[in-house]
């Protein structure tokens, strides 16, 4: 049984905060400082280029992504991590729809991340093939998978409200329908038990810098199922993901298996804080920390529900339907938002008017469910979020 007290001492929390926005970017691991220090001077620092292979950096996108594997049901060999998720979306459209050529179709719906419409969008502009990009309501997707569908590409766990998508399910329609999917777990991973491999996804993708705590910039990673690992074309055939990179041939023979999606160098001073922050789950599994997530949002819902009627749940109330946040809409949430972080209790705001708080049970327990939900009480109640410097909206909401 997982010891949630020991893995909370392993964060760094400010003194009076309750982090309540692990679903946006994940705490500092207190061990990832070092780890980074280490690697710059002893590395970097003593090593220079033969860092390479001494200490093993070109190696580290395959072993970070091996280690990733085992959070989200994944074959050991097939997740590779670098880039961004924004780039490992575009690898996974291109691959996916290129083993589709006789269809035109990308089907996703308006709970998905803008960010992966608009690398659909971009690729169908470069593809200039008659592609379509058909979005539809979460609800009916599973109805719009239809025979003329190539790729769907679906967030498992919708960014603003938690709606979690039945990736079983939806997966067995679309290979129903000659389809292939594309997974975003940017939402999932670290924070729901997921199985790839017993849902028989074809490809995913997702970023380490939330729930798996990696920090600020955190490299992202892609799966790709062992019977496409052989034959999925890069799209963005990089020099890393050569089959010899080293040989300096002119032209690209893809690499094998999972290797043919490096693109870029490997990110090596990020891939040092992952790996720190990757330690913590020795400590537990998905299926304990998905039991904890949902006894901790099922707490949250009650109180705020029971305290402030003004705030309207966003979210599924059944937990099985969501994944490990709460968001709750309010005409004035950004401003609220700002408040409750001025007092504390740190969430985000995504508009047009959710308040959307992150559970973490790595290090997020009841009492601070009941701390935040008391400020929450006393700022709502008391409007005290109705001042003009909580209005003011920067950069990042």
């Amino acid at each position: 049984m997982t010891n949630f007290t020991a893995t909370k001492s392993m964060f760094h929390i400010p003194e009076g905060m309750i982090y309540l926005d692990g679903n946006s970017l994940g705490p500092l691991p207190k061990t990832a400082a070092a780890r980074v220090a280490e690697t710059v001077t002893q590395q970097w620092g003593e090593m220079l280029i033969t860092g390479w292979n001494k200490a093993g950096w070109m190696a580290q996108p395959t072993l970070v992504g091996d280690r990733i594997a085992k959070l989200i049901g994944a074959e050991a060999g097939h997740v590779m991590v670098g880039d961004t998720l924004s780039i490992k979306v575009y690898q996974a459209l291109a691959s996916a729809l290129e083993m589709r050529p006789d269809r035109k179709i990308i089907l996703s719906d308006s709970g998905n991340f803008p960010s992966d419409l608009y690398i659909a969008e971009g690729l169908i502009a470069s593809l200039d093939r008659g592609h379509e990009l058909r979005v539809v309501a979460p609800e009916e997707i599973e109805a719009h998978i239809t025979e003329d569908v190539a790729v769907t590409l679906i967030t498992e766990v919708d960014y603003r409200s938690g709606r979690l998508h039945d990736m079983a399910k939806l997966t067995a329609k679309a290979h129903a329908m000659g389809a292939v999917t594309v997974w975003d777990l940017a939402h999932s991973a670290g924070a729901i038990d997921v199985n790839l491999a017993a849902a028989a996804a074809d490809f995913a993708v997702g970023c380490s810098y939330k729930y798996l705590n990696g920090g600020p910039g955190a490299p992202g990673f892609i799966y790709v199922a062992p019977r496409h690992a052989e034959t999925a074309r890069p799209a963005l055939s990089g020099w890393l993901g050569h089959d010899a990179p080293f040989a300096f041939e002119q032209s690209y023979r893809a690499g094998g298996g999972i290797e043919r999606m490096r693109v870029g160098t490997p990110p090596v001073l990020a891939l040092a804080a992952l790996e720190a922050a990757l330690d913590v789950w020795d400590m537990t599994t998905m299926a304990e920390i998905r039991a904890r997530s949902v006894a901790l949002t099922s707490q949250f819902i009650d109180a705020v529900e029971a305290r402030c009627p003004m705030l309207t749940l966003a979210s599924p109330r059944n937990p099985n339907l969501r994944g490990s946040q709460v968001s709750f809409r309010f005409a004035h949430g950004y401003a609220a938002m700002q408040a409750l972080i001025d007092r504390g209790v740190v969430g985000d705001f995504r508009a047009p008017d959710i308040m959307r708080f992150g559970f973490t049970p790595l290090y997020i327990d009841a009492a601070d469910v009941d701390a935040a939900v008391n400020i929450i009480a006393d700022v709502m109640t008391h409007d005290l979020w109705d001042k003009d410097i909580y209005k003011i909206r920067a950069r990042v909401t």
